[in-house]
């Protein structure tokens, strides 16, 4: 079995367990050792992965992190864990920090079992870099990250390479997040490139106002037109599928509505916390244009939660109370299990046979 299938049997077993891995040493069992395992590596074997690494630190005596894996008997890359519903953020990776000077490790790793976090020392020599060069989510692998993933493979590990590329990750990591940005609320700059460009007059306020207003639906187009093109064939082939019911926003043309990957990941994280309370066949995705609907019994008036993704650069999710909604902002994905009080109240509220 090669990688991508791999990584794709342990996406699945992270969406489908997620709900019982509330812990960091389940998470660790149940996903993040698969995953070493998936890359070559031998679990098992304590002189190539060793499990709660120690090295003392300055006046830090006893701490540890949770892998190491090793080559030779030295370090190669140091990996911390948190809960798979835990949210991953720099101070969980204080460890990390230090141990990443004491050794000769040069690739660090900050994971939930769900996103992973790969960091270098781009910056500063044998210094941990703050922010990761390189990081993917098991709910929305790209077909970029599995070929990104094998560089880190037994069989391929090569870390002058991975610290060499590191940089170039970096950089485009950067410049993805501005093109997000300038897709999202097109800067004074971004406008006026390209309004000169197709414009022959001059570039008034009120003309600027108008090529801001439709390059935000033009680029908007665009994607969801990549994204019909590139990811239809491999959503209609996927199996099983999600129950997409027509779109609750009409008129329009159901072409224009394209259900993404991530809005399916959403969608099974919501089922996967809905099942501890109801029989998940009954959870039901229902697409639109700006929305992506998660229905109880396929009923428009039962709605369990929205899911605000697209052609947006920061995404929300929906949670109702009576025909009240509040949108969440959403860091990731996993970030909807916190969520999953409301989503239980909801269901409770919409189904009176749930008992409490």
């Amino acid at each position: 079995m090669d990688l991508g299938m791999k990584l794709a049997d342990l996406q699945k077993r992270s969406i489908e367990h997620r709900e019982v891995l509330l812990t960091e040493e389940a998470a660790k069992t149940a996903l993040v050792m698969p995953f070493l395992q998936a890359l070559g590596y031998d679990v098992f074997n304590p002189a190539e992965v060793v499990p709660e690494f120690t090295a003392d630190v300055g006046t830090k005596k006893g701490e540890k992190v949770d892998y190491a894996i090793c080559k030779g008997g030295s370090v190669d890359v140091l990996i911390e864990c948190k809960p798979a519903a835990s949210e991953l953020n720099v101070k969980h990776a204080s460890q990390l920090f230090r141990y990443f000077t004491a050794t000769d490790a040069r690739l660090a790793v900050l994971t939930n079992g769900v996103n992973y976090q790969f960091f270098s020392d781009v910056e500063k020599p044998n210094i941990m870099d703050e922010k990761p060069f390189f990081s993917f989510s098991m709910d929305a692998l790209k077909p970029t990250d599995a070929k990104t993933i094998e560089k880190f493979a037994k069989a391929s590990f090569d870390i002058e390479k991975i610290v060499q590329e590191a940089g170039n990750l970096k950089v485009q990591s950067l410049l993805r997040r501005e093109l997000e940005r300038e897709f999202a609320e097109p800067s004074e700059g971004f406008v006026e490139l390209l309004a000169r460009r197709v414009h022959g007059g001059r570039l008034t306020p009120a003309v600027k106002e108008n090529f801001t207003k439709m390059l935000v639906a033009t680029i908007s187009a665009l994607v969801r037109d990549l994204v019909n093109e590139r990811l239809s064939s491999a959503l209609n082939a996927a199996a099983p599928a999600p129950v997409v019911a027509e779109a609750a926003e009409a008129p329009g043309n159901e072409e224009d509505v394209v259900t993404t990957q991530e809005e399916i990941s959403g969608f099974h994280i919501v089922q996967a916390i809905a099942s501890r309370l109801v029989d998940p066949k009954r959870i039901i995705l229902r697409d639109a244009k700006s929305y992506c609907a998660i229905l109880l019994d396929d009923n428009n008036r039962k709605t369990i939660a929205r899911m605000w993704f697209n052609g947006v650069t920061v995404k929300y999710f929906g949670t109702f109370a009576g025909k009240d909604e509040t949108r969440h902002q959403l860091p990731e994905l996993t970030a909807i299990y916190q969520l999953a009080p409301l989503i239980e109240a909801r269901l409770r509220e919409l189904d009176g046979t749930i008992p409490e």
